[in-house]
């Protein structure tokens, strides 16, 4: 996994930082979407980025469309309360 996707995935999950149109779909556990957004890289390293996001970010974060804007809403909410 090159190292830009890990650590658009760790600030994701870190900071609830929102990730480009291929880590969306596959956030979003959107197989098809996730190819097809995919470049050639993350096409042969679909399974390493999956596997790395099972096990290495909250479960709570991702895994359908609603979890991904759950918790990017949650942490705008955290960023909008440490404003004030």
């Amino acid at each position: 996994m090159r190292d830009d996707i890990k650590a658009s995935i760790d600030r994701y999950a870190n900071e609830g930082c929102p990730v480009g149109h291929f880590l969306t779909a596959v956030l979003e556990n959107k197989l098809i979407e996730s190819f097809a957004k995919a470049d050639d890289d993350n096409i042969k390293d679909m399974f390493e980025i999956v596997n790395y996001c099972y096990w290495n970010i909250p479960s709570i974060s991702w895994g359908s469309p609603q979890a991904v804007k759950d918790w990017l809403n949650m942490h705008e909410e955290k960023r909008q309360k440490s404003k004030k």
